[in-house]
């Protein structure tokens, strides 16, 4: 059996895509498979997936196909997966070798004790360019450690604290009994990927250890400040997805729906936010319509939304509260950047 299926989306990433899959064949591990996902580049990404699966046919699969964007590399990829857990590691970022090994161990000891978890999350850093200081994200303020846990007994996450694509590692199964499929040709549907399953997951685990690492701080990444307010048509339409998907307090326990508020709410003031940034008067009106939207789909969500810090601060009168969001946000970032 495949313990674990990686999908490495890959897009003219001949750059640095080498240490991504490197990263993932340290350990030799053979219940590991590693699906990289060439989505119609133009350089030589797919010669160097085709390399890497004739030196390692037993783990490496080269998948080609048109282009399609990052979502659609990854349904892709959840289509040919034959590992009991899947994980997404983009190719311009990488693991550690020690900490997969120690994710590889746990989900092991899952299968051989029969044990159905539907999620397990562990932490990410960010190895941003030109930073010797290298900040983790961790969960242990709000997960409880080395053990199966519900929904139950997950605590409150801090106003900008949240789940990432880089933290989960979803039981392959729950993906597909979800019916998830991230549109295409569309950019930061990695919030649907965390989002979407979240309903349909019942057992979690929290792997303590920094396994993820992402690579930011390029110009022309798309989670690049003005990269993102250019195609915040993108963010918008991820947004609004996000809003469709139904979740009502009836049917999820009261921390999940707490959990998934919180997440929406993270989403929609950073789209609010790009659009104040942009400072367009056409942009501020679009601001305002995603909160009118918001409480026409589901007033009560919206009352949830608004009372909060974050939803009272992107949503200040005139322009002297765009200048004051605005100003919160720059402030923000900056600490970010430097812890």
């Amino acid at each position: 059996m495949t313990t674990l299926s990686v999908v490495v989306p890959s897009y003219n990433a001949a750059e640095w895509m080498e240490r991504c899959v490197d990263s993932l064949l340290s350990l030799g591990a053979s219940d590991l498979e590693v699906l990289i996902v060439d989505d119609g580049s133009t350089d030589a990404t797919g010669a160097i997936a085709d390399l890497y699966q004739a030196a390692h046919p037993h783990v490496v699969r080269a998948i080609h196909k048109a282009n399609g964007g990052h979502g659609s590399a990854i349904n892709i990829g959840l289509d040919e997966a034959r590992g009991a857990y899947l994980k997404v590691v983009d190719s311009d970022d990488w693991v550690d070798a020690s900490a997969l090994a120690t994710l590889l161990d746990t989900l092991r000891g899952f299968l051989a004790r029969g044990e159905s978890v539907d999620l397990v999350i562990s932490n990410f850093v960010y190895e941003k360019v030109g930073r010797r200081r290298k900040r983790a994200v961790r969960y242990g303020n709000v997960l409880p450690k080395g053990r199966v846990f519900s929904w139950d007994q997950v605590g409150r996450f801090r106003t900008s604290q949240f789940l990432m694509m880089h933290s989960l590692v979803y039981r392959t199964q729950v993906l597909r009994d979800c019916g998830l499929r991230l549109p295409e040709h569309t950019f930061y549907v990695d919030n649907l990927y965390v989002y979407e399953p979240l309903p349909h997951v019942r057992t979690l685990y929290y792997l303590d250890v920094d396994l993820y690492r992402y690579f930011i701080g390029r110009p022309d990444q798309s989670v690049n400040e003005q990269v993102m307010i250019k195609r915040i048509d993108q963010q918008l339409k991820v947004n609004r997805m996000m809003m469709d998907v139904e979740v009502s307090p009836y049917e999820v326990t009261p921390a999940l729906y707490r959990y998934m508020l919180h997440h929406l709410q993270i989403v929609c003031v950073i789209s609010s936010t790009m659009l104040l940034r942009s400072g367009r008067d056409e942009d501020f009106a679009r601001k305002v319509e995603l909160w009118r939207a918001i409480r026409y789909d589901d007033p009560a969500v919206y009352r949830r939304l608004r009372r909060t810090t974050l939803g009272h601060l992107v949503n200040l009168p005139g322009r002297p509260g765009r200048r004051a969001s605005v100003a919160v946000y720059r402030g923000a970032a900056w600490a970010l950047q430097l812890n």
